[in-house]
């Protein structure tokens, strides 16, 4: 049989404010356990929240800019449920009237094709505390550092259809809320995480399968693998006769291995009900408009000014743009460099690829953009050709110093003197005089490949700093070529 597989997500971004959404506590991270939990985050006896308004304006700014209705007037609920980093019993979110209605964004896809994913709404509420398992000896230690940090919960429809589909609204996502400043988007710190709910059925069938929900995935890679992992699961077990448990799991990225956390709860489960100590929150139309006045410039924009005021190539600029700390450091290099299309090319190719090895991000990078822009410049002005620039860069990378430093700690600078270059080709061509006589006589389509023998022994007597344009230039001109 051929199946089909459904997926929506569920998204936690924790929102950048420098205050709880309900008490004035720090939401800053790394801080020793508990120490920045207050009355009310510890739910004692008497106290009450106080809302905080900027964590309505950052999703304000992330529902204009998915195109999504701002609901003018919002309600705070209470979800009931038992867990022991849950101080209050209960988690304080949205329910029936989240601040952000229906919205989308459109994806582009690996064929090309573009595909628009359509959110249901996006919520504010609460975080809760964090449970630690180590180091305890058969016991669980309750942090409540992180009870009370804003979040804002984006829900899909069960628009995706693949592993691949669900990774790219993903990482559009996490370009977005960074490009908007709401998230720093460190997913090694829980600032975003992923509930994927993926269910399957036969091909052309339209009632959808049982679902089930893997939680809190914080990384791209574990996303997909844990897709992959449950589609084969669930077909694996349909194709045997049995039947999907509607349940939530837990993927572990280290094993590569999921299991069954619980049963799924639905809505009702919860006993929803207006927050008492809560009044809705209502938006007016000025609020709304000031939001829109500050947002800076969305992803799309930049790609689109990429291509138009920088020259650089639709994908490149799709790449560049999708992620605003790529984008920051791209626009530097660019910048200080004069050459977008060659900074372009470094930070895709060879900064991305150090980084990649060493599992950084580009904030870690050991190389600044400035200093980047340092390496283009000399690459660009001549002073090293393209084989240099990699082992200055590969310098620069291990601390060796800046592009110039490294270039005449090493002895790398190019010979493009055009004297110096000539007296190396006449050595040549005077030590050589079977091989010219062989070049002279070859046919045209023949020579290029014959020039490679004279580049080669130019190369090796240039201890491989002769300027490969103007060392070409010079054998064509004095071979005849």
């Amino acid at each position: 049989m051929e199946w089909e597989t459904v997926i929506g997500l569920e998204v936690h971004v924790q929102l950048a404010t420098r205050s709880k959404i309900f008490s004035g506590s720090s939401t800053a991270f790394g801080a020793e356990p508990n120490t920045q939990a207050c009355a009310i985050d510890l739910a004692m006896p008497g106290t009450l929240p106080t809302v905080n308004a900027e964590a309505f304006r950052m999703a304000t700014m992330f529902g204009l800019a998915i195109n999504a209705e701002i609901n003018r007037r919002s309600i705070f609920e209470r979800k009931n449920y038992f867990y022991p980093d849950l101080p209050k019993g209960y988690q304080t979110t949205q329910l029936a009237s989240p601040i952000v209605g229906a919205g989308y964004l459109d994806l582009t896809l690996s064929n090309g094709e573009t595909k628009r994913v359509r959110i249901h709404h996006a919520h504010l509420e609460e975080d809760a505390g964090k449970s630690l398992h180590e180091d305890f000896h058969g016991m669980s230690g309750i942090d409540l550092n992180r009870a009370g940090t804003p979040l804002i919960e984006v829900v899909t429809e069960p628009d995706m259809r693949s592993a691949e589909e669900a990774v790219a609204f993903a990482k559009k996502l996490h370009g977005l809320v960074t490009s908007l400043g709401i998230c720093d988007g460190d997913m090694s710190q829980g600032s975003m995480r992923f509930d994927v709910n993926i269910s399957v059925r036969p091909k052309g069938q339209e009632k959808l399968g049982t679902r089930t929900e893997t939680k809190n995935l914080n990384s791209f890679k574990f996303m997909e693998e844990a897709i992959e992992l449950e589609i084969e699961r669930q077909i694996d077990v349909l194709e045997s006769g049995g039947k999907i448990v509607q349940e939530t799991r837990l993927y572990n990225g280290d094993t590569k291995k999921a299991r069954s956390m619980r049963t799924k709860e639905d809505s009702n489960d919860y006993r929803y009900f207006p927050c008492p100590d809560l009044l809705p929150v209502v938006l007016d139309d000025a609020f709304i408009e000031d939001v829109r006045r500050q947002m800076p410039e969305l992803p799309e924009a930049k790609r689109a000014r990429y291509i138009a005021e920088l020259g650089l190539p639709e994908y490149d600029a799709s790449i560049l743009s999708s992620d605003a700390a790529t984008a920051a450091y791209f626009e530097e290099a660019a910048q200080l460099s004069g050459k977008p299309k060659l900074a372009a090319n470094w930070v895709m190719v060879e900064l991305a690829a150090q980084l990649n090895r060493q599992e950084l991000t580009i904030q870690q990078s050991p190389i600044s953009a400035a200093a980047l822009a340092g390496l283009i410049r000399r690459l660009d002005d001549g002073t090293i050709s393209s084989k240099m620039a990699k082992i200055v860069f590969e310098a620069m990378w291990n601390g060796e110093g800046d592009a110039d430093t490294v270039i005449e700690t090493k002895g790398l600078k190019q010979v493009s003197d055009t004297g110096a270059l000539e007296k190396i080709v006449d050595d040549i061509i005077a030590n050589n005089p079977q091989q010219v006589a062989n070049y002279r006589s070859a046919a045209e389509d023949k020579r290029p490949k014959m020039l490679g023998f004279f580049v080669g022994q130019a190369m090796k007597a240039s201890k491989g700093q002769a300027n490969p344009q103007e060392l070409n230039r010079i054998l064509l001109e004095k071979l005849g070529g």
